[in-house]
């Protein structure tokens, strides 16, 4: 394999390329009982590591006495973290930090580099290749880990060192714009929350723009079950603006699977706002004509999941916008059409999605083996209600974010599959940079 490397690269291992350090032996562990968190020394943690970020924020400290009572190495800025344990098994990452003292828990191994650039390492460790020889090599049954003699003996292939560096350059260049791109969509999304609470409580005045605070226009305002809300406005509960109120899906059989009308699952719920029901991964099921008639789907009707393997995702909402061809709701989704001369269905999918609307569903759900949420509990859902004209103002406010939300969205995935290439082709030889 080594002659149809490019000229200068060299077969290897982990442990021949780093300084391989345990730091703990097996066993050592900071009880949590022993916490210090006025401690100076800071203990990583499995959940400090993610894949290519450190996460900053488990906080778990030792004081003095408990530091040196562990045999513990300082963690140095540079370092490479490898999770050890899922999920997911063989995450890794920099370690950021240069000040103070740093140790590990047990299930976290430590690389450092003194003769390979880390960036381009810690970027090797992090590609599917690499992540899959750490599965291939992992040990256990209920959990697994991979052992650090397994670690330090898988292989790959290296570049000179000016190479590595050259690598580590260009992706850590597109690194950075991804990291610019995830903070601007987590801007914005904030932006975003607090705008819909804006607009769902205050509302739009006649100047287009938010009405006055409570605090600053009373008389703006009337005194309801749900605060303060614009005089202008009305509540009802969710059913009375809809024609037919909640209904369940269609029951699917298997043998009717893979032909016939489009299939709105639970799956399609958690796509972005705006159902695409013309994507491939949509299924079709057979349907009577007779059974279309009670689960045909309409544009702007508004669909909730029933059940949910977590408290977060119960109830989500999403909306048809586009409808080509005949399409039916499964069994496991609710459907609700509103009464479009009254409400904006639009307008009430993203109240549906508005965090009034997620705590009342969470608040009002069933948890046992599943989250599960029933028609009778949505439609205790009040509503608040502005006349059509000034739900149209709110929508587009809120679409107007979503947009630079979604430009954002595009570029991170634009950047994200440029980095999947590069990767490719840089850390495997493919194409080779010039020093």
């Amino acid at each position: 394999m080594s002659e149809n490397l490019p000229k200068g690269w060299m077969q290897t291992s982990i442990g021949k390329l780093t300084e391989f350090n345990s730091l703990f032996s097996d066993g050592d562990w900071v009880e949590s009982k022993d916490q210090d968190v006025k401690g100076k020394n800071r203990l990583i943690q499995l959940a400090d590591i993610g894949d290519g970020v450190f996460i900053d924020k488990s906080a778990r400290f030792m004081n003095d006495e408990q530091f040196s009572r562990l045999n513990c190495t300082n963690l140095k800025k540079g370092d490479i973290l490898i999770a050890r344990m899922p999920e997911p098994l063989g995450r890794a990452c920099l370690f950021p930090l240069d000040n103070g003292n740093f140790a590990t828990v047990v299930d976290v191994a430590i690389l450092r580099t003194p003769n390979a650039d880390h960036y381009w390492l810690m970027t090797i460790i992090n590609s599917q290749a690499f992540r899959k020889q750490i599965e291939l090599n992992a040990v256990g049954t209920t959990r697994t880990r991979i052992p650090r003699k397994e670690l330090s003996k898988i292989k790959l292939i290296a570049p000179p060192l000016t190479q590595q560096q050259k690598i580590a350059r260009i992706l850590s260049t597109v690194d950075t714009v991804i990291e610019k791109t995830e903070a601007a969509i987590a801007k914005y999304k904030a932006i975003k929350s607090g705008m819909m609470h804006d607009l769902f409580t205050r509302g739009i005045a006649d100047n287009g723009q938010l009405r006055p605070a409570y605090e600053d226009a009373p008389k703006c305002y009337k005194q309801t079950a749900l605060g303060w809300i614009p005089k202008e406005w009305n509540i009802f509960k969710i059913c009375e603006v809809s024609t037919d109120c909640l209904k369940n899906g269609y029951f699917k059989k298997p043998e009717l699977v893979g032909k016939g009308y489009k299939l709105i699952n639970v799956s399609e719920l958690y796509q972005p706002f705006g159902i695409d029901i013309f994507n491939a991964k949509v299924e079709r099921v057979f349907v009577p004509d007779n059974e279309y008639k009670k689960y045909g789907v309409s544009i702007g009707d508004i669909f909730f999941t029933r059940s949910s393997l977590t408290l977060d995702g119960i109830a989500q909402c999403n909306i048809i916008l586009e409808v080509k061809e005949r399409v039916v709701f499964e069994c496991h989704v609710m459907r609700l059409r509103p009464q479009q001369n009254i409400v904006l269905p639009i307008f009430l999918a993203l109240y549906c999605r508005s965090n009034y609307a997620r705590l009342f569903f969470m608040g009002i759900a069933k948890q046992v083996t599943m989250t599960t949420i029933s028609q009778s509990d949505i439609e205790k859902l009040d509503v608040v209600l502005p006349d059509l004209n000034e739900q149209r103002l709110i929508t587009q406010k809120i679409e107007s974010i979503d947009k630079k939300i979604q430009i954002e969205q595009n570029t991170l995935n634009k950047y994200q599959k440029l980095k999947q290439g590069l990767m490719q082709d840089l850390l495997t030889g493919k194409v080779t940079v010039s020093v």
